[in-house]
């Protein structure tokens, strides 16, 4: 596995930056081997690149996102790759555009292109590109604002949503819960197993019902 980061301080301000990124359909414009990206939803991608000699296509989905601060994706399959790319704010006109990757290369040409730093090389051009290509326009061609929670995120609000009293999540009913198989794991933690009713409360063996009122 190879990790790769590169900054460039990119003279626009953050929300220009960040705009720009989001337009993915934008980007064989300043990437080098990136033919073509289409997009398919708010979070998924489709590309069209070429790797260290390999022609690739491939699916992409945005793991995490959030305006003016950060954009994560990685790959669906093979071959793994998975990047994060981040906005610092320097100054009102200014933003430290960083990129970092993580790739996984796939047979002879793409580890010997590796080897060489031929896809480090690429990914500095990339975004020394970007910050060209940004400067020149003076703005950003469009931008998405969304906000996709990440990993940590939803589990938390999961926790939050599930830990009440007399709750269980979405997709169990009428379904097993814990799933089959699950290792009785709520999105909040384990879950305690189901005990007997403890003595003396209304409706456990032994015991009256709770009086009619």
């Amino acid at each position: 596995m190879s990790t790769i980061e590169h900054s460039e301080d990119v003279r626009v301000p953050v929300r220009v930056a960040y705009n720009q990124w989001t337009q993915f359909e934008s980007f064989p414009e300043f990437m080098e081997g990136v033919e073509s990206v289409k997009q398919l939803s708010d979070t998924r991608t489709a590309w069209v690149a070429e790797i260290a000699g390999v022609r690739r296509e491939f699916e992409a989905e945005i793991t995490e996102q959030h305006p003016d601060e950060r954009i994560a994706w990685r790959s669906v399959d093979k071959p793994h790759q998975a990047g994060v790319v981040t906005f610092h704010r320097i100054d009102e006109d200014t933003t430290r555009v960083t990129l970092q990757m993580e790739y996984d290369p796939q047979g002879f040409l793409e580890i010997a292109g590796d080897k060489l730093q031929i896809v480090r090389m690429r990914v500095v051009g990339d975004v020394k590109r970007f910050k060209s290509f940004i400067e020149s326009r003076g703005g950003e061609t469009g931008g998405w604002r969304g906000d996709v929670p990440g990993p940590h995120q939803r589990e938390h609000e999961q926790g939050s949503t599930y830990g009440g009293a007399g709750t269980v999540p979405p997709g169990t009913v009428g379904g097993d819960y814990p799933p089959a198989g699950g290792g009785g794991q709520s999105p909040g933690g384990t879950l305690p197993p189901p005990g007997p009713v403890p003595p003396g409360s209304p409706g456990s063996p032994g015991q009256p019902p709770p009086p009619v009122l």
